[in-house]
């Protein structure tokens, strides 16, 4: 089997590792420790809230969440916006029930193998650089809230417009300029073993920005759920 980069996700089979973050729905810190050997797990690693995506794929989570809980899998949603700027934006957006965590470090995303990816003008080597050539000829879809499919630029564009999210030096403090950071949904067992993935470096970047499918996720809950 070929070596696998060291910034790649964790695959079916790997074992996560412990992390230990702020969090933002209780006081307190939150360890993935804390759910190992007592429930099955799916973590969702995010970008920071000032992402439209990130902000509407920890929403759906959210409502994702009792149909998990039925099924005796805890959720938790993690971003990189620190954790005051993040209590505040959910006391206003609440996620009820889904437990949150802050990590301004990506120490989770690291650990789970999320790349930074590098924005270049046209050079792709894909997930670690994407050019902004090969942007443009990808596409989101989300009908209701954009007018057609966009590329991921123009679609974050105009979903920030939209929403009237309003930049904070906290949020400022996380961006890399240049850089964007990957991110993906891990289903844990629970033994803390990855049993699926959803994660944008798949698909040589067809799953940039994309939502997870719930239909699959509902399925692979079989493998972990008892």
């Amino acid at each position: 089997m070929p070596a696998r980069h060291a910034d790649y996700p964790l695959q079916p089979g790997d074992q996560a590792p412990n992390i230990v973050l702020d969090a933002i729905s209780c006081e307190g810190t939150i360890a993935l420790d804390d759910f190992r050997g007592r429930s099955p797990l799916l973590i969702g690693l995010y970008r920071g809230l000032l992402c439209p995506f990130c902000r509407r794929h920890v929403a759906a989570m959210a409502q994702l969440n009792s149909a998990l809980r039925e099924k005796g899998v805890e959720s938790l949603a993690v971003v990189i916006t620190p954790v005051e700027r993040a209590r505040l934006y959910f006391r206003y957006r609440p996620i009820p029930g889904l437990l949150a965590a802050s990590d301004p470090q990506r120490a989770s995303h690291r650990a789970f193998g999320l790349p930074l990816l590098e924005l270049t003008e046209n050079e792709t080597d894909w997930p670690y650089k994407v050019g902004m050539d090969e942007v443009a000829t990808m596409r989101v879809d989300r009908p209701g809230e954009l007018p057609e499919p966009m590329n991921p630029a123009a679609a974050g564009d105009l979903l920030s417009e939209r929403d009237g999210y309003e930049l904070t030096e906290a949020d400022q403090q996380v961006r890399i300029a240049g850089h964007m950071q990957l991110v993906g949904h891990f289903l844990l067992d629970r033994e803390g073993l990855v049993r699926w993935s959803f994660t944008e470096v798949e698909g040589q970047g067809r799953n940039l920005c994309q939502a997870l499918n719930p239909e699959e996720l509902m399925s692979a809950l079989s493998q972990v759920a008892h």
